[in-house]
């Protein structure tokens, strides 16, 4: 697997949270790791910082004065894929779940590990390189053309703008060729294999997300189906 680059090699992260505590311990670890790191300690600062500085990720805290995380994630989706790790006081699994429904590619309640952070952020990162790495740049399924060295998903004429997590789930399902894919499988594309932290349930959320943005109808679908009991698989050929 390749190595993460640094952001020597590129932009900088963005790290978003109105406690400058958190701001200062994840820019030490960070900057330990050989990573730049621009910070916001609110909603509209951190909407500018996107705009401006146009960072490889965000570390977003959910509770932020004057826009709060949900909505700078709302902003930075509409018009980029930056790959975000969600942060919130607010640990449960019905917060988790909408966290990464809203858009997040990960999520960590808080308090949380910085160790553990910056291992997060590894992982987003090396997502995001990795997703060129195959043999094929170019996959389909029925009428979605998948261009990974562009980044780029289409259905027909029009652009599907999807995030990395969405982007890496699909090449997971269309690479398949059509055989059931576990959920456990799944989240291993993700989030690599041994990530005893991440639930079972997230896989469901990014597949309601992906169906959503390909307007593929889980009743009658005509890209992904779901195995009860087993998993999701493409359906390849139609």
């Amino acid at each position: 697997m390749r190595d993460v680059p640094t952001p020597a090699d590129g932009a900088p992260i963005l790290v978003v949270d109105d406690d400058p505590k958190i701001l200062q311990l994840v820019r030490m670890y960070l900057e330990r790791e050989g990573f730049s790191v621009i910070t916001a300690a609110d909603g509209m600062a951190a909407v500018a910082a996107i705009r401006e500085r146009a960072p490889r990720l965000m570390v977003l805290d959910l509770m932020l004065p004057t826009l709060d995380g949900f909505a700078v994630l709302r902003a930075a989706r509409a018009d980029s894929d930056l790959p975000v790790l969600m942060l919130s006081a607010r640990g449960s699994t019905a917060d988790r779940v909408s966290g990464i429904a809203s858009g997040a590619d990960d999520y960590l309640p808080k308090p949380f590990s910085p160790a553990e952070l910056v291992v997060r952020v590894k992982a987003l990162l090396r997502r995001s390189v990795t997703r060129d790495t195959a043999s094929a740049a170019l996959l389909e399924l029925g009428d979605i053309v998948i261009d990974r060295d562009r980044h780029e998903v289409r259905r027909g004429p029009d652009r599907v703008d999807l995030s990395e997590s969405e982007l890496n789930l699909l090449v997971a399902l269309v690479k398949a060729s059509g055989r059931i894919v576990t959920r456990e499988a799944l989240l291993d594309s993700l989030y690599g294999k041994g990530e005893s932290e991440v639930l079972d349930r997230t896989i469901d959320v990014y597949i309601r997300r992906l169906r959503d943005k390909l307007g593929d109808d889980p009743e009658s679908p005509r890209y992904i189906a779901t195995v009860r009991g087993a998993g999701y698989r493409a359906l390849l050929g139609r």
